[in-house]
């Protein structure tokens, strides 16, 4: 289905495009962050060290390269605290005493996971509803569309919100995913392959996967896709070989599957990887505003830090750090794949 043209136009934009290696390099970074955690992280996303009986203190810790300064009250008088960063907590810990990296990494899972798989929920949806409105057109199209209009009609945050009211009760509202690699080291599965395999053990055994807002982001967004691909189909409905297919009996539905979609995957491959930068600011969103059923996501530790955000700014600047690059990063790639795909844009990979 992908022809020898469009991978060389791909390879050939990325080698001369510094903002498509840009792009793509943060994105792998975040992928393979999220996909090995439990090797990375140096703590248990959830731990907390609050100082209580013979635990050391750890809340509010600086990152590594900072100090922070306080004047604590004894009834011996007053003493200035320093506290430093260290290498055990990179990011500095939060207001429980969390390692903010760990947290961070793990945050990262949740994210993409909602960006890709409602991006993909999305386009499944949208995706036939705009070919067979612009294909069979008339009142089919109309009818259609008004529907598809009517979503764009609400802000998408609110409809989002209004959404997940009406789902969160629902007994899917959230689901644990299982960590492959925590399962093999608990279990002594391969313990001769995986690295730091008593530390692995010690991670979260699964991950709480936000269903109802992952649901929400895609029906929120189809309506994106079936606009694209209805506008794609109604140009290639026109086309000779399109007519020759009707000539020779071919049904609709072949029409469509063998000439129609394929014709229009360019620009819904763009939209795609745009969409899954705007679905991750969306659960990001959602998140913050606690909505997602889950605590480990960056959106929700933007919400605990920004109350503590003079004196302990880390707390919520480095989730936020981690949405700028993801989006940033996805967003490079679109326009990469959109400069290589469409023939008819002067590709810019001088900059």
């Amino acid at each position: 289905m992908i022809s020898d043209r469009i991978r060389r136009s791909v390879r050939s934009e990325l080698h001369s495009s510094r903002l498509a290696q840009v792009g793509l390099a943060l994105v792998v970074v975040i992928v393979l962050m999220a996909t090995l955690a439990p090797f990375i992280v140096p703590h248990h996303p959830e731990a907390q060290q609050v100082g209580t009986g013979d635990t050391e203190d750890r809340t509010n810790l600086p990152p590594i390269g900072f100090s922070t300064e306080h004047i604590q009250t004894t009834p011996d008088g007053q003493t200035e605290i320093v506290r430093e960063g260290s290498l055990e907590h990179p990011m500095g810990t939060n207001t429980r005493g969390q390692d903010v990296f760990s947290r961070f990494v793990y945050g990262a899972r949740v994210s993409l996971l909602v960006g890709l798989l409602g991006a993909g929920i999305a386009t499944v949806l949208g995706v036939p509803y705009g070919l067979a409105a612009g294909y069979f057109g008339g009142r089919t199209d109309d009818a259609l569309m008004r529907g598809a209009d009517v979503m764009l009609a609400f802000p998408s945050l609110v409809l989002a919100i209004a959404l997940v009211g009406v789902f969160r009760d629902s007994g899917f509202h959230t689901t644990g995913l299982p960590d492959p690699f925590v399962y093999a080291a608990r279990h002594d599965i391969l313990g001769w392959v995986i690295p730091r395999s008593d530390h692995v053990a010690s991670m979260p055994s699964s991950v709480t996967f936000p269903v109802t807002v992952t649901l929400v982001v895609a029906l929120v967004n189809w309506v994106w896709f079936a606009r694209v691909a209805r506008g794609e189909a109604i140009s290639i409905r026109q086309q000779e070989y399109v007519k020759a297919a009707k000539s020779i009996g071919a049904s609709h539905l072949t029409i469509l599957r063998q000439h129609v979609l394929p014709n229009s995957l360019t620009p819904i491959i763009v939209l795609a990887t745009i969409q899954v930068a705007a679905i991750i600011l969306l659960e990001s969103a959602l998140s913050y505003l606690g909505f997602s059923g889950t605590t480990l996501t960056w959106g929700q530790d933007i919400a605990r830090g920004q109350s503590d955000q003079r004196s302990q700014w880390w707390i919520a600047t480095m989730p936020g750090l981690g949405i700028v690059f993801a989006v940033i990063g996805v967003n490079l790639i679109g326009d990469w794949l959109r400069d290589a795909l469409d023939p008819s844009i002067e590709g810019e990979g001088g900059v």
